[in-house]
């Protein structure tokens, strides 16, 4: 098993990024990362973004539980001007767990509460909450629903994973056409509840990042780059028309990949495939293992015409290959071991993002992949600031392990080293825990957040333990 950050400085990672042939870029003037930005017609007061992060801890009926407020509560404390709230489903057939937040009629004064706790507690630590954006990711998790998989398209790579079979059915184009009022609903409420924008969730291959690559799909909603990118289109335009004052947002990815699997040492290699690859996005269909941000770029700057004012990049597929997404030290237990250093991973994050925000100029685009980068994540994303590759910086897991590191990071000039977190992936671990008797167990950060999670851990670990007893 490799072990690959062994960094002590950020001379020692540009030390590495030359002899890895990346370009990842660092600075020690952070200023950047405090300057304010327009958003739509709103300003956030610095350049932090807590990316959206599924706590998996709602009530069964889609309300958000105690542990859903305290993240929130500890996300407002913590100083980022940019919370992007975690996936909500549309509608109950949508959920991808059954502890997945649901924003209806019935738990919309319990958002509202979610919302005002939130920012209460981002004025009581950071005096002034103007300048604070926070968001709902509104999704439908499509082939990954758990209670039955709702398909946009047939992925010859991924039969046979997660319920569907070759002969799961397709959702038909009128079906698809349906879920455009189901968002619309959410945003109405969202906006009714005290959210400031509403992401329209297009990525990790759940239902309309899915459609973005379903060039095998007949109708109107497959094929063409237009009938793909349709649906999304139809649910943007309606949602503008209806709640005109609602931020508009999308998390995309700008590259899919194909699934990898573990090899007899437990490595990861790519799944075997067949040219043309017959769906994906932001790849070339003949070589797919190569990103190409054509298609992700030119879908941006078509959804800027139709009103989004703010987009978020991340890559690959959670359950497919895990090290694109989230480059990490350690694999979660059902993963595999990094098939290539986690720093080539993180440096193709940000030349994704860098080409999809150079093309879009005045865009503000989130970036993903820092967590990875630890302690030297602040320098990274100031680079990436000054040489206009992005517009805000995204930090995931690490906001789990140290929500108030943006304070910390302002007021003391770096981050608390006993609390960064180490990519050990134990948060997908508890995520991916279903023994549990509401079907899924609540996921966090047990190295650092014992209060909440180090119980919850030791009940994973005996499961695991038993499970593998003889």
């Amino acid at each position: 098993m490799a072990r690959f950050f062994k960094y002590k400085s950020v001379a020692d990672l540009a030390a590495e990024n030359e002899r890895l042939g990346v370009d990842l870029r660092y600075s020690d003037d952070l200023t950047p990362l405090f300057q304010p930005l327009t958003i739509g017609s709103r300003t956030v007061g610095n350049r932090w973004c807590i990316q959206p992060m599924e706590g998996c801890d709602a009530e069964p009926d889609g309300t958000p539980g105690e542990l859903t407020f305290r993240r929130y509560r500890r996300f407002g404390d913590g100083g980022a001007k940019l919370i992007w709230g975690e996936a909500c489903a549309v509608s109950e057939a949508g959920r991808m767990n059954p502890r997945q937040i649901v924003l209806n009629e019935h738990t919309r004064d319990t958002f509202a509460r979610l919302v005002e706790e939130c920012r209460t507690a981002h004025r009581a630590a950071n005096g002034d909450d103007s300048d604070l954006l926070f968001g709902i990711q509104l999704t439908h998790s499509g082939r990954y629903s758990f209670r039955k998989p709702f398909l946009a398209t047939h992925d010859p790579l991924l039969v046979g994973k997660y319920q569907v079979t070759a002969d799961t059915p397709l959702a038909t184009d009128d079906e698809l056409q349906a879920l455009v009022d189901e968002y619309v609903a959410a945003a109405k409420l969202s906006a009714a509840v005290g959210f400031d924008f509403v992401d329209v969730k297009q990525c990790h291959r759940y239902l309309l990042s899915e459609l973005l690559g379903a060039r095998n799909r007949p109708g109107r909603y497959g094929g063409s780059f237009e009938n793909r990118t349709r649906l999304a289109r139809e649910i943007f335009q309606a949602i503008r028309a209806t709640v005109p004052g609602l931020l508009l947002a999308t998390r995309m990815n700008g590259y899919d990949g194909i699934p990898f699997h573990k090899d007899a040492q437990n490595n990861g290699q790519p799944d075997h495939f067949s040219v043309p690859v017959v769906n994906g996005w932001g790849f070339d269909p003949h070589n797919p293992l190569i990103p190409d941000p054509t298609e992700p770029i030119r879908w941006v700057q078509e959804m800027r015409a139709v009103g989004v004012d703010l987009v978020n990049i991340t890559l690959g597929n959670p359950y497919a290959q895990p090290h694109f997404g989230r480059p990490f030290e350690y694999p979660p237990p059902d993963g595999y071991e990094s098939p290539e250093h986690p720093l080539i991973g993180v440096h193709r994050h940000f030349m994704i993002a860098a080409a999809i925000q150079t093309a879009n100029p005045g865009l503000p685009v989130v970036g993903t992949g820092y967590s990875y980068l630890q302690e030297f994540l602040p320098h990274a994303g100031a680079a990436n600031l000054r040489d206009g590759r992005i517009s805000l910086i995204g930090v995931g897991r690490a906001t789990l392990a140290q929500p108030d590191w943006v304070r910390q990071l302002r007021i003391q000039g770096r981050l608390d080293r006993k609390r960064i977190c180490r990519t050990f992936s134990y948060c997908t671990a508890l995520m991916r825990a279903k023994d549990h008797p509401l079907g899924q167990y609540p996921t966090g950060c047990p190295p650092f957040d014992k209060e909440a999670y180090g119980e919850v851990w030791k009940e994973v670990q005996a499961l695991q333990v038993k499970k593998s007893a003889p």
